[in-house]
């Protein structure tokens, strides 16, 4: 027998139907939104979208659950592209040496720092990197994610990434199935220059991970202290020869030249974007390339060099909106908090950082297909807020206005309301 959901009344439906690929210019604050709102589920997928008095009058209304969602807003789920699960235990040394204004070397003299957090993930189970994971996971559907991205890069050695990527694999058997990213932020302390490591990973690590499906996506850093162009434009080729979609982060400190290369490579996505010139907007508005922006990132490193999202969005480059969680530097994954940080640092509209954190963030993960919209054949992904006005989740910083999750037409979760004691 069909599973039929009927979710109803609501205030403010934004269905971000359209085109399926990434929204840019003006398109990108059409939400495609329908007043008095109803969406109807039928096995997990949208069957039907529209004003709720059409909706109520389909047949198989009549063998539907309902959810009132009277009052409310009702979206499509974020979708976070950029992140990293599986990282082991917050780095609560380095946060408190950080604070005190310690650098990156002092604090890895006091037994922090990165290969700290590598010698972590290597002595840890799996097991408990998974839990830990999905711990991760957890807080980021209680905001409203439902899907996302996870990459390796923390454990430097091939002993500790092979495990970041076995964790993950064994992530994707959760509701929540999380794409796969294999990250090379810099070159292990296990070689003697990035040459001879690119040398090993491009004859043996790649290959290896091709064989074992550990990874959809393959990314580099491009970054001051991580890989320089030449060096990237040879890992992602030889990617890219393995079937390997790519994509490139160019971190807080970026190299010139990395857009140009994320777009002659035709890579699926490019982080961070700070820094970016109007060559480069021009050159991402001509491509497929899609700028991931990380302004949670930005604010949890205290530097105040946000991505110029605006001049990106008016040259018509594609933009998507990510939380860039890792649990070292980067330590939250509530998406609205950074719809947020996109609205009052970057200058993007309301409107705005709702499409880039779902619709275009979709297409960054290749699954627009699937998430992303509500649209009739896609799974049923919907986030119910407790507010009015879409323009709301933006407004209310660091607040978690979240009414109800549903993922592939399930709620799985639901925020509780506070019970007062008769007085």
């Amino acid at each position: 027998m069909r599973k039929v959901t009927l979710v109803r009344g609501a205030r403010q439906l934004l269905t971000l139907r359209g085109s399926s690929g990434p929204r840019r210019g003006a398109e990108l604050g059409n939400l495609g939104l329908i007043q008095d709102g109803a969406v109807l589920v039928v096995d997990g997928l949208i069957h039907q979208v529209g004003p709720t008095r059409r909706i109520e009058n389909l047949a198989l209304v009549r063998q539907a659950d309902e959810i009132d969602a009277s009052g409310c807003v009702v979206m499509p789920g974020f979708v976070d592209s950029h992140t990293q699960l599986v990282g082991g235990p917050a780095r609560m040394l380095d946060f408190e040496l950080g604070l005190a204004g310690a650098s990156a070397e002092q604090i890895a003299e006091a037994g922090g720092g990165a290969l700290a957090q590598a010698r972590a993930i290597e002595d840890l189970s799996p097991h408990t990197l998974e839990a830990l994971a999905r711990k991760a996971i957890e807080e980021a559907v209680r905001h409203g994610t439902t899907s996302l991205e996870t990459r390796s890069g923390l454990g430097i050695t091939a002993a500790g990434e092979t495990k970041i990527l076995r964790v993950q694999a064994a992530l994707k058997k959760q509701l929540i199935s999380p794409v796969s990213t294999f990250l090379s932020a810099r070159f292990s302390p296990e070689f003697e220059n990035p040459d001879s490591y690119l040398d090993w990973i491009c004859s043996h690590w790649l290959p290896l991970v091709s064989r074992r499906k550990l990874a959809d996506f393959v990314e580099i850093r491009c970054e001051t202290g991580s890989f320089a162009l030449p060096q990237a434009c040879r890992f992602l080729t030889c990617a890219r020869q393995l079937g390997f979609a790519l994509k490139i982060e160019t971190g807080l400190q970026p190299v010139p030249g990395a857009i140009r290369l994320a777009v002659e490579l035709a890579a699926a996505s490019v982080s961070h974007a700070i820094g970016a010139t109007e060559q480069d907007a021009r050159l991402l508005a001509e491509s497929p390339t899609i700028a991931t922006l990380l302004p949670g990132a930005v604010f949890f490193a205290g530097t105040e060099q946000y991505a110029p999202a605006r001049m990106l969005i008016d040259y018509g480059a594609a933009v998507a909106l990510a939380s860039g969680y890792n649990p070292e530097t980067r330590s939250s994954l509530n998406m609205q908090m950074m719809l947020a940080f996109a609205c009052k640092s970057m200058h993007m509209t309301p409107a705005e950082v709702v499409t880039a954190a779902t619709l275009n963030a979709a297409c960054a993960l290749g699954q627009a297909s699937q998430v992303g919209s509500l649209e009739a054949g896609k799974s049923a992904d919907l986030l119910i807020f407790n507010v009015s006005d879409y323009r709301e989740i933006s407004y209310h910083l660091g607040s978690n206005v979240m009414n109800r999750v549903i993922k592939n037409g399930v709620l799985i979760a639901e925020r509780s309301e506070v019970k007062w004691p008769a007085l």
